[in-house]
């Protein structure tokens, strides 16, 4: 931002969007409240908000729900893909993009007139480059087999690469800027996972389903590789959970790294009153979660043990949640050789942990009836991996 007038330019509130996993709007949108984002509003797939740039630089740092932040910076009408080029010119990019970083251009289109979703990117991308001459990365193929080394480095170059994305819906393009780069689940701490680890954004909005709010202890019995007791410890802590990583942001022309420092400087990390616990019966998930745990800057909080849900016993301390993402099968119905293990937790959970609120997530309901746990009504089904998932939840356990 070198003149006034860019500065007021930047200035204007615009629409960001939020992505959410699907079914779990609601949840982020409340997040987003929380965080003093202005208009927070759940539609389908996400959560839009408005402000500034630095608005958008506050999402990706501070939001643990949201799984990328979109920046939208243009809407128009665009019936044919004439109209489409006109329009894509108007766009300020030289206030956005930077010569010098690559541009990736996504299209798809819906209902609309202009159809051909390559033909529309290829329009966008023309625009971009005779206005700032930046490179256009073309979007890779799928992957057919092992990939040849010179295409590997070509695709590790293409990270750095810009992404845009227009969306065509009922002839109404919408163009956004990708302000977040790799998905906001990938926090920087997390460099051991367990097989089917549970990503931090899906395992936020699941505690916070829960009615965790970070004063209250955490149990996760099968911890793999310690997401929700780290997400847990980090939450009650008050850390920030983009605190770690860069964002294709600090690529853009308006990036002003002196306030983005200082937005990743405020609020002071405060020490847990509770303490978070995992275990597992697989040693090499709890070498995995305590290394987790270290990156993260969460180890004096949290605690790994190795042992089976036969042998968890509650903490020391006032009750709090348990929560779990037990193993469960890939397609309904395969899941049946699971029915003693969840039954096994189930009744170690009601024996030993009256006063605590248990949330287990599974793909069948017969695997969550197994534990013969009082749930309440089924919560919303989401994706984890390409798997249909839902959190059942008790109430407080007698």
């Amino acid at each position: 931002m070198n003149t006034d007038q860019d500065k007021t330019a930047a200035a204007q509130p615009f629409e960001i969007f939020l992505v959410a996993a699907p079914g779990l709007e609601s949840v982020l949108c409340a997040e987003a409240r929380e965080r003093g984002f202005a208009n927070p509003t759940a539609v389908k797939g996400g959560v839009t908000v408005t402000g500034g740039w630095p608005e958008v630089w506050r999402a990706n740092l501070e939001l643990r729900g949201a799984t990328r932040v979109l920046a939208r910076i243009a809407s128009f009408r665009a019936l044919h893909l004439a109209q489409l080029d006109k329009r894509a010119r108007r766009v300020p990019w030289a206030e956005i993009l930077r010569a010098d970083v690559p541009v990736r251009v996504e299209a798809s289109c819906k209902a609309s007139r202009i159809y051909h979703a390559g033909a529309a990117a290829q329009r966008i991308e023309r625009a971009i480059a005779e206005e700032l001459g930046a490179p256009i990365v073309k979007a890779a193929p799928k992957p057919t087999g092992k990939k040849p080394a010179k295409d590997m480095e070509a695709e590790a170059e293409d990270t750095r690469a810009v992404q845009i994305k227009a969306r065509i819906d009922d002839d109404l393009c919408t163009i956004s800027v990708d302000s977040s780069g790799e998905s906001l689940h990938k926090r920087g701490h997390k460099e051991a996972v367990n097989k089917a680890p549970m990503r931090e954004t899906l395992a936020a909005l699941f505690l916070r389903q829960c009615g965790y709010d970070g004063r209250e202890p955490v149990v996760d019995p099968m911890c793999g590789s310690g997401t929700f007791v780290i997400e847990a410890a980090e939450i009650a802590a008050g850390l920030k959970p983009g605190r770690s990583r860069h964002f294709a942001f600090e690529q853009l022309a308006n990036f002003d790294p002196a306030l983005w420092q200082s937005l990743r400087a405020g609020g002071t990390p405060t020490a847990p009153t509770v303490r978070f616990y995992g275990s597992d019966r697989d040693a090499g998930a709890i070498a995995m979660s305590r290394a987790n745990a270290e990156r993260a800057g969460v180890s004096a909080w949290t605690e790994f043990t190795h042992h089976a849900i036969s042998d968890l016993t509650p903490p020391e301390g006032p009750p709090g949640l348990v929560i779990v993402n037990p193993p469960y099968g890939a397609r309904i119905g395969e899941g049946k050789s699971l029915i003693p293990l969840y039954h096994a937790m189930g009744q170690t959970l009601k024996a030993r942990f009256a006063g605590w609120r248990v949330g287990i997530i599974t793909n069948e309901a017969a695997l969550a009836k197994a534990t013969e746990l009082p749930f309440g009504e089924d919560g919303v089904s989401v994706s984890n991996g390409g798997i249909r998932v839902t959190l059942y939840q008790t109430g407080v356990l007698g």
